[in-house]
């Protein structure tokens, strides 16, 4: 299994519509081979900065399976423009 994790950093006053956003972006990621689950918790001390949380069962499955893919293209659509800066997307193994 591998860890996507990715800190968000949404345009302040854009966060309700984001989460919005996110909530319905959630059928685009979930239908990827490979997919686990997901999450994204809300960071307490800057209210505009999230973490996400993806499983996924090899590094190809997001890397290439789920970012070729055209529900990406979808995903990219509705969240990419909330963010300032663009995240920095890491993964990680179990040890």
């Amino acid at each position: 299994m591998i860890l996507e994790a990715a800190i968000l950093n949404v345009i302040p006053g854009n966060e309700t519509q984001f989460e919005n956003d996110f909530a319905t972006a959630g059928q685009y990621i979930s239908v990827i081979k490979g997919y686990i689950k997901h999450s994204l918790h809300k960071c307490i001390e800057q209210p505009n900065q999230y973490l996400l949380l993806v499983e996924w069962e090899t590094l190809e499955d997001h890397t290439i399976g789920f970012r070729q893919s055209p529900q990406y293209l979808e995903w990219k659509k509705l969240l990419h423009l909330y963010y300032d800066p663009f995240p920095l997307v890491k993964h990680y193994a179990e040890v």
